[in-house]
């Protein structure tokens, strides 16, 4: 996780989330970041009140970094690295590897 000292890089990309259960919202963010390259940072917005949770623990299992949350007073907005080998999950359920 992204401690306080440590600034969250700016997006390459971001995702709005915005109404969608994580599920749903880690669907959508594996199909945005499928063609990226290893390293490009994202940033996602989110209304899930599971989010916090949801995300590092995808990161963690899927491969990516979890940088952590983004400060703004207006919205929940998280950010992670995206890593070069990820583990690949099922396209129908991103809680599972493939």
């Amino acid at each position: 996780m992204n401690s306080a000292d440590t600034p969250v890089p700016p997006a390459d990309v971001t995702i709005d989330g915005t109404g969608l259960l994580c599920v749903t919202l880690l669907l959508r963010l594996r199909k945005e970041i499928d063609d990226r390259e290893p390293g490009t940072v994202v940033h996602i917005i989110t209304t899930d009140p599971a989010a916090p949770l949801d995300l590092p623990a995808w990161c963690h299992m899927t491969g990516h970094h979890y940088l952590g949350p983004i400060p703004d007073p207006d919205l929940d907005v998280h950010a992670l690295r995206l890593t070069a080998q990820p583990m690949s999950t099922r396209p129908d359920a991103p809680w599972h590897r493939r």
